[in-house]
């Protein structure tokens, strides 16, 4: 196994990982606000961009986690892509 892979094996799971972190603290907060949103979050999309922009200074911390997760997650995608070859 490569060192590029090995990176971007590694860069995935913390990524991912960040992500996950994110989102369970999402709903966390939303389900600390009441059920009713906590539930609209977990299986509304909407609900959760809604959520979001309403109540950011609770949940500015968890959506730039979410940010960083995502990031890590695209940086490993790209160097895990082969170069096409002609």
């Amino acid at each position: 196994m490569g060192g590029i892979a090995v990176l971007t094996a590694v860069l995935l799971l913390v990524g991912g990982a960040l992500m996950l972190v994110g989102v369970v603290m999402f709903i966390v907060n939303a389900f600390k606000v009441s059920v009713m949103w906590g539930l609209g979050v977990l299986f509304i999309a909407p609900v959760g961009l809604f959520f979001l922009v309403k109540n950011w200074q609770e949940n500015k911390r968890s959506f730039f986690i979410q940010l960083a997760g995502l990031a890590l997650v695209i940086v490993g995608a790209v160097l895990g892509h082969p170069a096409p070859t002609q």
